[in-house]
């Protein structure tokens, strides 16, 4: 099966202290992967690197179809910030505005609205204002908005710092649900218990380097 993302000998230097190097990886369609390790350690800058919004000094980046121009390919992959940033205007607008962007309005546009907000639990939310929402709920447009663009890869950067305790478990099940619908998500996390939740393969990284990537069935089983 052809990876979703592939990275060859990535480095990026940011300022004097930190290199992220990454010489091999290769992420399939359809799963659920989490990158776990301590701040710092590089996580926010791999998936931007993975978005294709941070060009790396060496190295190759690839999505699946690497015959897409640089356009095409970012159009592919939709990262959500640890702290997202929502336009003052309502969840609809919200949603619709990368939809425009791309030329998508009337009819579809509504359609695709609708599915992303009942995708996330949030039907009946479009008209309501930005500045009405809860912190989950922020959380949870911030994803719609990211869903609703129909991306074949999702990247996650601690997507559940500002969700109350009552709406994660919930949030989490959305997650585990993702790939059923084609989606490839990668979530950044410091929380391991929140990686053993979503029950992907877990990448972990420390002062820019990947130490090991482990199997959701191998955490399970105690296999090595």
């Amino acid at each position: 099966m052809e990876p979703v993302i592939s990275l060859r000998d990535v480095l990026v230097t940011q300022g004097e202290n930190f290199n992220l190097s990454i010489a091999s990886l290769d992420l399939q369609p359809r799963r659920i992967y989490t990158l776990t390790g301590p701040n710092g350690a590089g996580k926010s800058t791999l998936l931007k690197v993975m978005a294709l919004l941070l060009v790396p000094q060496s190295g190759l980046v690839t999505l699946s179809d690497a015959g897409l121009n640089i356009t095409q390919q970012r159009q592919k992959v939709t990262l959500v910030e640890q702290s997202p940033y929502l336009l003052a205007w309502t969840v609809f607008d919200n949603l619709a505005f990368g939809l425009k962007i791309r030329g998508i309005r009337g009819e579809e546009q509504q359609k695709l609205i609708s599915s992303a907000l009942e995708m996330v639990g949030l039907e009946g939310f479009g008209q309501r204002k930005v500045k009405e929402l809860s912190g989950g709920e922020v959380q949870r447009v911030a994803l719609a908005r990211a869903l609703v663009l129909e991306p074949e890869v999702l990247l996650l950067d601690e997507p559940t710092s500002n969700i109350d305790s009552k709406s994660l478990q919930d949030f989490e099940a959305l997650l585990r649900r993702l790939p059923e619908n084609g989606v490839t998500v990668i979530v950044a996390t410091h929380d391991l218990l929140l990686a053993e939740r979503l029950e992907g393969e877990m990448l972990r990284i420390e002062n820019g380097c990947l130490l090991d990537r482990v199997p959701h069935t191998n955490r399970k089983t105690g296999i090595a």
